[in-house]
């Protein structure tokens, strides 16, 4: 199973807003790539080029969003053909709005490892029963996607697929960085309260288990820039 991860920023100032001495999509991307995810997309308009520099370093495409008439849909999408065409094998994708920066790298190697089990259903995490972000989407709704209300916000769009015949999967993963924005300092978080170990049988990255928690991520030194 490949799983990509499509980080969506609405703006550069979004992107680019600051999560604790980093930017969120460069945090948000080394956290995706430290739990596994891959190829990592960022869809987010660069008109000044400084979300390319926030980047620079990390295995990301970095791609201009779709038009502003597909709606965040048209986002997604793009982000998900993006990944596609990028890996032919990938199986799903991490939809992953740029203000959920604080989630951890376990996270998504537990969302990855879930995918493995139930291929063709879309998972999301939870914390204390609350619903959130990045939600895991398998690759064979990208044609029931592209059917979805342009007007749709994200969650509305998961409850719009989810209509069309797909199973939802929750999982209580115990990341409050799920569903707690960038809005609330990295300092301010409840405690972690996840699994110790993945789902499955893959370990978390020896990245991630060597980085001090107040520490950003680093990921590999490779760059796939690519603004439209």
């Amino acid at each position: 199973m490949t799983v990509a991860a499509v980080i969506l920023a609405a703006s550069a100032s979004r992107a680019v807003a600051d999560a604790a001495g980093v930017s969120r999509v460069r945090r948000i991307a080394d956290a995706a790539w430290s739990g596994g995810a891959m190829p990592i997309i960022v869809v987010a308009p660069d008109p000044d080029g400084t979300v390319a520099v926030a980047l620079s370093g990390a295995s990301v495409t970095l791609v201009g969003p779709a038009s502003s008439e597909s709606g965040p849909v048209g986002q997604i999408v793009r982000g998900i053909e993006t990944a596609a065409a990028e890996i032919s094998d990938v199986t799903g994708a991490l939809v992953w709005p740029a203000r959920v920066c604080w989630v951890g790298p376990e996270t998504v190697t537990s969302l990855v490892e879930a995918h493995g089990a139930t291929p063709d259903v879309v998972i999301r995490p939870t914390y204390h029963d609350e619903a959130g972000w990045p939600a895991l989407v398998p690759i064979t709704a990208l044609a029931a996607l592209r059917g979805l209300d342009t007007a749709a916000m994200p969650d509305d769009l998961l409850d719009e697929l989810i209509e069309t015949g797909l199973t939802l999967r929750v999982i209580d993963l115990g990341d409050p960085g799920t569903v707690i924005d960038g809005d609330t300092e990295r300092a301010a978080l409840p405690p972690y309260e996840g699994p110790q170990e993945p789902l499955g049988a893959h370990e978390w990255g020896s990245m991630a288990a060597a980085t001090p928690e107040e520490a950003p991520l680093e990921a590999p030194a490779s760059v796939l820039s690519e603004a439209h």
